[in-house]
């Protein structure tokens, strides 16, 4: 074994943020340090020239970087390394995503001998002086915990222990249950301590079937059957029959979401019957690689996937790999939808309990216990909400942006409150991850495969990563024992799994090749692993399976059958394929690079054989329709509780004090901590994403994808949710949700609301007192009633129903145990599809200032009512209230949809400038959040709003407003702050009788009111009698408004960034985005090119892991160019030849995850691989060539320099300055250089995509940064133009603004962000009014110009 050092594995904050977090948690630590270590197994020893190749794959950045100080905690102790050595590495027996793409980079360089490399962390810690041996053990637990995950690594005290990582363990061999001699006690007590959470009834069942044949169970089979039959993947209590208060029920939950179906199913073509619901979408012009992986256009009956999943139990456990998985395994259900389609874009939300921020925590968020004032406590085994919120937002955009999926859309509540004498709130967290994706018509329906066919697992090596998460998911948290919890939780390696879904693309688009879909059928591997995939993927088509065990790749040699056949490892699909099918499959797994195997037959009789050549026996020999049949129904036996909390009490509120709060308070508060760091463009079909206006502020209502490069059809979503109101009337609650979704989602342009189809995920704890009757109630509301009437189906949902944490825990002073519930509210959490007609039109809360004389009009749905209850204000009073904001009865549907149908005629004619819907905050949030984005002051007249007819004048209050008091008070309050359904909208006094005719004949006249107008003081004020009642300035509100974010940011990121991004809403005056050009944007210099026939090559190149390429092909081809994908086995196998192109694109995304850094496993495995040294050197040292990096592409060709004429001085790329992935939209310059694609575009500013976490420019010494000056070409600059550092004008941090590069001669140019997902008006976030090209398409059609 060689062990070779690597860097500090800290950056300098990073490393005091750990130290910080130790002077709580460990105090007895004083110092600490950390660096990488790593390791190799070798097959021979190495020779010279493969030590020094070695050394430098293992070297990931320059030896000294001008920014990183060698001062003080973070100091580089380069001659040894004091203190007691903790070595973090892989847990022996298993294989790291980063030693599976280190290992496969060292042997495209060269390194065969090399048989794995592994990467170990080295923390080094000293204590002080004399310390307390007994208490230091305490703090080492408490150290350990921070250092390392025990699911995946172990720690050792010697860098001779990494020797374990390559030892091979022998299997572990396969147990029986002994139900034979031990009946079915001995069932339940294997069922207790596994974790099975089988029923006593569902044990019976199983026992029964078993005694019948005469044998004991395996735990294989019996593993298999509790996870495949657990409430997470059987739905039983939405199943179930039902009894409330005596009265037998004559639907099942399911049957009233199917309700909806039955009632509407027009524009649905998949419901409940697949891995995703598929509805209609449109004929477009889809853009894909065909013959010769040429790309090109062709019309297709193109449909549109939408799914929501939940993944609350591992995220509450794991916040980081809780939500990645989540957003993966919802990702697979796209993917493996039908006969394979194409995920596009996603959706993620949180509901948490109080985040309790140090040195932040809000008045509601305290709790008084026997009088003092204390945190309500959690069980030790679970993450804290400020843990899950920074952390497990990261996982799910880490693995969104690893795979190459925007994230568009979401939600954030916190709730933890004592209602009714309970505690509610959501210590298991909720964690919801969607999407929407693309499937063709002619792929939607799995085909029935014949006895014969092969069944592959696709995708990673099985790993002991996640046992049991089925089961585990449908237990009340800190029910199931600590250990078997953390088991459970599963990992995520997106890179993976983005290989995977490349082969199923390839798979559907073989028909545009000339052949055809290999993939017959296809199922993602999830919960249950593949014990559940696999006979799921059988049952389908009516088949049963014979199977090898030692057939399933698999990492961990140690592992028993039953750990091998139900392991949770993700990244994997199971599919079938004809055996003629195979050679084909098998060429386009290698070309991809993703593992495959055939693990399997179809057989005609439906039973179930899992063979062990190794043991020679079966760990699995059952009848497919016991495993996946009818264990006895549950019967659910209810009785309603009206828990009904207190009236809300206006008495102790502050106006201006509660206009404070409620901007604070998560839900409403700014989220850009959550949205900043998800990509949200990848793939160019980016319309509208959460960032609005000139100013990227974080309000827009629906998001909206295209459909395709060359259409406008589109399609729209948003969420829904409205839990708090569940505590007081659980129907009102979820019919709340669908109306927020449905208001949301109608800032988009839709043709009519049946278009809308609905995901309802279902959160609850059952057995709880009274909430299993609130969610049969809240059911029937909304599928038997609400919906119904409305014309909206339900195809797609899932239920998580348990709701609940448990545990034993010290008072506050120190006395005995006391048993600490926390109840979830029931939550329905209600995302909204629809397809969209055009794209452009959809409508934002940005107010503008630029249209003439303007008005506000409140469409206010409550009539109103005003109902406080389940409000943002009463939960900042640490109160629920007793009235709910409702859309009940026929009426209530009737004025939604006319609501609908009247804003989408108004935005069809162009009558609205802005809209916002009211929601969490009320009118208030919602005025404040229009005036944020339009950086606007309003002045808004309650008059009308306030009308009180049973006011009278006994005490004189509503002749001196100034007093805010009494009844006057409470009007201002209710009004101000309530959260009916409504929505304000913007539009010019002179089309003012136009829309208040369209509102009228939808029947909304009697709700709809002027309220006010724009301001010139940037100040919001609101008026009562001609008197202000509050009155801000708005840059006061907005910084309250963002202070969670900052705070958030600040714990997590960089603390200087974060406080650079809060300090920028103190400039009043930022003129925002803009765009100044020195050229014609619709002058279409390429046309000339284009006529003549002539298109030149272009070869779009792509590695493993990278994501970006569609959009750079579809980029190049607009601008005349034969785009060609061409992936880097392509070149290295010698099938394809960069001789024969003109150009190439190095794309986007994450080559081989980045393990050797950014980009530098793709630039090493080029300059240590002599077929593709030779062919890249070749063709740049040609004189007619050129060539594009962007981003990955970027950061891969900065390591090139070296074989690129006039590239020497480039910088090398490393972790922005934030440390954080940022995805943002800013501000660059185009500078004068030589580069061929900025040709007549010197002196140009505009706004420009980003989406990367090492993006900054790192010069070896200062001196160089001035000697490139003439080569920058791309520079980030502030909004009025000046080249800045400043973050996140700069989202990098590089100095001089660097933002891209090129050569001496302008041939090959470097850019980080990414023009090739802008080149249409579009793609982009904001524009000043741009037609159908953007700015950026200029730089593709001045490389055809080059060309000539």
């Amino acid at each position: 074994m060689l062990r070779l050092r690597g860097g500090s594995a800290l950056s300098p904050f990073r490393l005091e943020k750990l130290a910080s977090a130790l002077k709580t948690a460990a105090p007895q630590v004083s110092h600490i340090y950390a660096e990488y270590w790593h390791f190799c197994a070798l097959e021979r020893d190495l020779r010279e020239n493969e030590i020094a190749i070695l050394e430098k794959l293992l070297k990931y950045t320059p030896e000294e970087v001008s920014r990183i100080s060698l001062e003080g905690v973070a100091k580089r102790h380069l001659e040894h390394a004091a203190g007691e050595l903790l070595l973090v590495l892989p847990r022996p027996g298993t294989i790291s995503p980063w030693s599976t793409k280190a290992t496969d980079i060292a042997h495209r360089c060269g390194l065969e001998a090399v048989d794995r490399l592994e990467r170990g962390v080295a923390f080094y810690i000293q204590t002080k002086g004399e310390f307390d041996t007994e208490f230091y053990a305490d703090d080492r637990i408490a150290l350990l915990a921070l250092i390392h995950d025990r699911m995946t690594e172990a720690i050792f005290s010697s860098l001779d222990d990494a020797e374990k990582l390559f030892r091979h363990f022998e299997p572990a061999p396969l147990n029986t249950v002994d139900i034979v001699g031990g009946g079915s006690s001995a069932l339940q007590n294997a069922n207790d301590a596994m974790g099975l959470a089988l029923s006593a009834d569902e044990v019976d069942y199983f026992a029964a079937y078993f005694m019948q044949i005469g044998r004991n169970p395996t735990d294989a089979e019996l593993m298999m059957f509790a996870q495949a039959n657990s409430e997470h993947c059987r739905h039983k209590i939405f199943n179930a029959e039902w009894i409330i208060d005596g009265e037998f029920q004559t639907k099942s939950l399911f049957s009233m979401i199917r309700n909806t179906h039955q009632q509407n199913p027009q524009g649905t073509i998949v419901a409940y019957a697949d891995n995703s619901s598929i509805i209609e979408g449109a004929k477009v012009a889809r853009f894909y690689p065909g013959k010769e992986n040429a790309y090109d256009y062709g019309d297709e009956q193109t449909h549109i996937l939408m799914k929501v999943e939940t993944h609350n139990h591992p995220t509450a456990i794991s916040p980081y790999s809780g939500a990645a998985t989540g957003v993966g395994g919802e990702i697979r259900d796209e993917g493996a939808t039908g006969r394979g389609a194409r995920p596009r874009a996603g959706l993620c939300g949180f509901s948490v309990s109080n985040l309790n921020i140090p040195g932040f925590v809000q008045p509601w968020e305290a709790h008084q216990q026997s009088g003092k004032s204390c945190p309500y406590g959690k069980p030790s085994r679970i993450a804290s909400a400020l843990q899950i919120m920074l952390e497990g937002p990261i996982g799910g955009a880490a693995f969104n942006n690893e795979f190459g999926r925007p994230n568009l859309a979401g939600y954030f509540r916190t709730f933890e409150q004592c209602v009714a004498g309970e505690m509610r709130g959501y210590h298991k967290p909720i964690m919801l991850a969607g999407g929407i994706g693309h499937i063709a018509e002619r792929h939607s329906f799995k085909e029935e495969f014949s006895a014969g066919a092969l069944l592959i697992q696709l995708g990673g090596p099985g790993m002991l990563i996640g046992l049991g998460g089925g089961a585990a998911s449908s237990m009340d948290t800190g029910m199931n024992a600590e250990n078997l919890d953390f088991d459970s939780v599963q990992r995520g390696n997106a890179e993976m799994e983005r290989r995977a879904q490349e082969v199923i693309d390839y798979c559907w688009q073989m028909e545009r090749r000339g052949g055809s879909n290999p993939i017959l059928s296809i199922h993602d591997v999830g919960a249950g692993g593949l014990s559940n995939a696999l006979p799921e993927l059988l049952h389908g088509s009516g088949r049963g399976g014979y199977f090898d065990l030692r057939d399933i790749p698999s990492e961990e040699s140690g592992m028993s059958p039953m750990q091998i056949w139900s392991n949770e490892a993700q990244e994997r699909y199971v599919l079938a394929i004809r055996p003629q099918s195979v050679e084909l499959f098998k060429a386009i797994c290698q070309r991809e690079r993703c593992p495959f195997a055939v693990v399997g037959t179809a057989r005609a009789q439906q039973q179930l054989i899992v063979t062990d050549s190794v043991f020679g026996n079966r760990p699995v020999d059952m009848d497919i329709s016991v495993l996946l049949g009818k264990p006895p129904k549950m019967i659910r036996d209810v009785t309603r509780i009206r828990k009904m909390p207190a009236p809300f009490d206006t008495g102790g509120v502050n106006l201006r004090e509660a206009a404070y709060r409620v901007l604070r308070l998560p839900a409403v508060a700014d989220k850009t901590f959550l949205i900043s760091i998800g990509d949200r463009t990848v793939g160019g079909m980016t319309a509208r994403d959460q960032m609005v206006g000139p100013w990227q502020v974080p309000v827009a209502d629906a998001a909206v994808t295209l459909m395709g490069y060359r259409t406008y059809l589109g399609e729209a979503f948003a969420m829904g949710e409205r839990a708090p109101l569940a505590l007081i009337d659980p129907a009102a609650s979820a019919r709340m949700a669908v109306g927020e979704a449905i208001t949301n989602i109608a800032a988009a342009l839709i043709e009519n609301i049946g278009e809308i189809k609905l995901s309802a995920n279902w959160m609850a704890a059952v057995g709880h007192p009274g909430e299993d009757a609130g969610l049969f109630d809240a059911v029937h509301a909304v599928g038997m009633e609400l919906c119904p009437r409305l014309g909206i189906s339900i195809p797609v949902g899932k239920d998580s129903m348990s709701m609940k944490t448990a545990w034993e825990s010290e008072s506050c002073h120190g006395s005995t145990a006391i048993r600490k519930e926390v109840t979830a509210p029931l939550s329905l959490i209600v995302s909204a599809f629809a397809r969209v007609a055009d794209s452009r039109k959809t409508l934002t809360p940005q107010l503008r200032r630029d249209c003439g004389e303007t008005e506000l009009i409140l469409v206010d749905l409550g009539a109103g009512r005003n109902r406080l209850g389940g409000s943002a204000l009463a939960q900042v009073y640490g109160q629920a209230g007793d009235e709910a904001p409702d859309i009940a009865g026929l009426e209530g549907a009737e004025k939604l949809r006319g609501f609908f149908a009247a804003i989408q005629r108004l935005n069809y004619e162009s009558k609205i400038i802005a809209y916002h819907d009211r929601s969490d905050g009320g009118l208030f949030a919602t005025l404040c959040e229009m005036a944020f984005a339009g950086r606007a002051g309003i002045t808004i007249n309650l008059d009308q709003l306030c009308f009180d007819v049973l006011a009278n004048d006994v005490d004189g209050q509503e002749l001196r407003p100034e007093i805010l008091s009494g009844r006057f008070l409470e009007r201002i309050i209710s009004v101000l702050f309530n959260e009916e359904l409504g929505a304000v909208i913007q539009v010019k006094k002179e089309c003012h009788s136009d829309v208040m005719a369209i509102l009228s004949e939808a029947g909304l006249r009697d709700m709809c009111f002027v309220i006010g107008n724009l301001n010139g003081k940037d100040e919001i004020q609101f008026l009562r009698n001609n008197k202000p009642v509050v009155a801000e300035k708005r840059v006061d509100l907005h910084r309250a408004w963002s202070e969670t974010t900052y705070r958030m940011q600040k714990l997590r990121d960089n603390p200087e960034c974060a406080q650079q991004e809060y300090d920028r809403l103190l400039d009043a005056s930022d003129p925002g985005l803009h765009a100044q050009l020195t050229f014609d944007v619709d002058d279409d210099i390429s046309a000339p090119y284009i006529h003549i026939g002539m298109r030149p090559r272009i070869a779009i190149l792509r590695e493993q892991g990278v994501n970006g390429h569609v959009e750079m092909a579809a980029a190049f081809d607009r601008a005349g160019f034969a785009a060609t994908d061409v992936h880097m086995s392509d070149i290295v196998a010698g099938r394809v030849f960069l001789r024969d192109f003109k150009g190439f694109a190095a794309c986007g995304g994450f080559s081989y995850g980045d393990v050797l850094g950014a980009g530098e496993g793709w630039a090493k495995s080029i300059l240590f691989n002599h077929r593709a040294r030779e062919e890249f050197e070749t063709f740049f040292l040609r004189t007619d060539t050129f060539g594009l990096g962007v981003c990955n592409g970027c950061q891969m060709m900065s390591n090139l320099h070296e074989i690129i004429p006039g590239a020497e001085d480039w910088p090398h790329f490393g972790r922005n300055k934030s440390e954080q992935f940022e995805a943002r939209f800013v501000m660059v310059e185009i500078p004068q250089s030589p580069s061929l694609f900025f040709d007549g575009m010197a002196g140009s500013r505009m706004p420009v995509v980003v989406a990367h976490g090492e993006g900054y420019a790192e010069f070896t010494n200062q001196d160089k940064v001035s000697a490139i000056s003439s080569l920058i070409a791309l520079r980030f600059v502030d909004n009025r133009g000046q080249r800045t550092e400043i973050y996140p004008l700069n989202p990098s941090g590089s100095p001089q603004g660097i933002a891209g590069m090129t050569t001496r001669d302008g041939r090959f140019s470097i850019l980080m962000p990414h023009p090739e997902r802008g080149f249409r008006a579009a793609q982009h976030s904001w524009h000043p009014g741009w037609q159908e090209d953007a700015p950026w398409m200029r730089m593709f059609r001045n490389a055809r110009k080059w060309i000539g």
